[in-house]
Formats: structure tokens, sequence, C-alpha cells
């Protein structure tokens, strides 16, 4: 359920130390999936179902019970060495989360499991924010009201529901707008999504067209975004006395056809050179000594 911890990474560094913006930035957990199958036909008994689930959340609130009187042992001085809390190296990287409160980023979709997910971070009194919030129109409120952010996923997307209008996914950031959430917009993570990254101005443009304001879908994956990660002190923003981390484009960066003229992290400015723009440089020059090309 606990896929590890996150880090925020810049594009640019000698090392992986150079690229680090911060580290940890949250621990990643995934909620048990709540959707149950009540079909005559499933594979599964709508029992053993539930069963499955109430036993997954038992396991996390056990890894809780575990971090917590892990730390409470860590910290009592013994008067023995044998009597000493040995170390842990999977409970101790959880401390800072579960002790400390610092960001959990819970992977949660339906509305059901926004809705426990809230109510399982209240009993903890934990620090949250939600990932996927697929569902998170249908109770903005409970949002709202505990002071919960979202990470909204895939905004280009098609309905859960076959009974859900086609355009539901593209006005969700409108209406959590409307609402008062705090969210910020990002694509799919992970193994085979990596490469949708690039569409992320794309989830933005949807967004604007289907009633976001434009510089809210700026700021949906601009400065919001640096603030739910906790990084708004440095990115997000052009202000004095943050990193000069931005770029330069030809048009408006919610315009398909814009394209990135230079580009700077932390004052450097960045290679914009790609195999794409290799492979038209050497074929134009191709072409040019064939004399097919007037420049």
């Amino acid at each position: 359920r606990i896929s590890g911890q996150s880090s925020v990474m810049m594009l640019d560094g000698w090392t992986w130390e150079d690229a680090t913006l911060k580290h940890p930035s949250a621990l990643n957990l995934n909620w048990p999936n709540m959707r149950f199958n009540f079909r005559k036909d499933a594979k599964k008994k709508e029992k053993d179902q539930r069963d499955e689930y109430n036993k997954a959340v038992r396991e996390i609130d056990r890894l809780v019970r575990d971090v917590q009187a892990y730390h409470q042992r860590r910290t009592v001085r013994e008067r023995k060495a044998e009597q000493k809390q040995q170390s842990d190296l999977r409970l101790e990287s959880m401390i800072p989360f579960i002790i400390h409160k610092e960001p959990i980023h819970v992977r949660a979709n339906d509305i059901r499991q926004i809705e426990a997910v809230v109510k399982w971070a209240n009993k903890y009194d934990f620090n949250i924010v939600i990932v996927g919030a697929r569902d998170a129109w249908r109770n903005p409120e409970l949002l709202v009201k505990h002071n919960i952010p979202v990470i909204l996923l895939s905004v280009q997307t098609t309905p859960r529901r076959r009974y859900e209008p086609i355009h539901t996914p593209y006005k969700v950031p409108a209406m959590l707008h409307e609402a008062g959430v705090r969210f910020c917009i990002s694509t799919d993570p992970g193994y085979p999504f990596d490469g949708h990254v690039r569409t992320l101005p794309n989830e933005a443009m949807r967004a604007a067209a289907w009633g976001l304001p434009k510089s809210e879908a700026i700021r949906a994956i601009t400065l919001s975004a640096a603030e739910i990660l906790g990084i708004d002190e440095r990115v997000g923003s052009l202000e004095p006395g943050k990193d000069a981390t931005f770029f330069i484009a030809d048009a408006h960066p919610l315009i398909q056809t814009t394209n990135p003229m230079k580009a700077y992290i932390q004052g450097r400015e960045v290679d914009l050179t790609d195999r794409q723009k290799n492979l038209w440089e050497k074929y134009k020059e191709k072409y040019r000594r064939l004399g097919r090309l007037n420049q």
C-alpha cells in the first residue's frame, strides 16, 4: 500500500543531488479499492470483497501504530544496551510523516475512497493530499471543510461511469475552483504514462476551455502545484527572492502551437536541443546542399 517517498526534482543537474529541489516531499499511500462487484457472476462474493478491503485498512492502521510505538521506544533512554530499540529503516523512514505530520499523498479516485481517506486522516490528524481525485467534484465541501488539497490527474480522459456526460472530467477543475478547493493539475505518473507529462499544458488548456479561468489554469500547473508540494518559497511564480526558474515562449502557454524559445532553471539556461531538432537540422542541411532550399 505504501509505494515509497516522493522527491521534487529539477530537470537539470550533473548528479541526483544537484537535481534535487526537495527530499522527501511526501509519503505515497495507495488507498484500497472500494469498487465492489455486486454481480451474480462476480469472482468474489460481496462479503469477501468487503473483508478484503477491511483487512487492507487494518494493515495500514497497524503500520501507523508500529511507527508510533517504534518512535516512542527510540526516544526512551534505556539503562541497558540490550534493551535499546533496534533500528528499523522501514519504520524510521516513515517517522517524518506519521509523527511530525509531513505530507502524505494518498491515491484515491472514487468518492467513497476520498471520504474514507478524509475520515482516516482526521483519526490520526495527518497532513494529507488527495492524488487522483476523479470524484472530488461530488463532495468538494468535505475537502474545503478539512482544508485538504488535491492533485488532479488526467483532465483529458473519459468518465468512469457510463451515465456521466463525456465532458465531465473536463469540467472538474472549474467545479473545484468554484467550490474553493485547493488543487493543481498533473498527469498520471508511472509506467506506461510517464511520457504523458509533455501534455501537461494541454490538460490546463482543456480545463480552461470548460470553465476554469485562464489565470487559474496557468496557476494550476505552476504556483498551486508548488504550494501543494511545499516549494512555493522557491518556485511557482516570478517574485523577488525566488529561484529564476522560468521559460520564454513565442505565444501564450495555453496555446497548443506555442514553442518554448528559452528555459532557465535557477538562472542557468537549459539546452532545449533534442533528437527531433537535430534531425530537422540534419535534413534541412541536406536539401540546402541539393539546392532545394532558399536558405
